[in-house]
């Protein structure tokens, strides 16, 4: 595998929600907040061997955490939900 591509995509985002949007072809990543659209799909179709009709990308904001005196954010980021062609899936367990 190429590590350029492995550089974009994070991490699967695996929830409740996002095992139901798999049974309709869709699947969420934590991505690279620096890569664009055009950038997250060739990855996703040259890791995952599928075909990528469409993303949708979400910046998600730092949250405010404290442990003990000491208050910090967390770290920004990014999802991808990407939507497959008929009948194509990524196996993720």
């Amino acid at each position: 595998m190429d590590t350029k591509y492995l550089d974009i995509i994070k991490a699967p985002v695996i929830t409740e929600k996002t095992q139901s949007f798999g049974e309709i072809g869709k699947y969420t990543f934590l991505v690279d907040p620096k890569a664009n659209k055009t950038e997250i799909k060739s990855a996703i179709e040259k890791l995952f061997n599928v075909k990528v009709v469409k993303i949708s990308t979400l910046n998600v904001k730092p949250k405010k955490k404290r442990v003990g005196r000491y208050s910090g954010m967390t770290n920004r980021a990014k999802k991808a939900i990407v939507t497959l062609e008929e009948g194509q899936t990524i196996s993720l367990g």
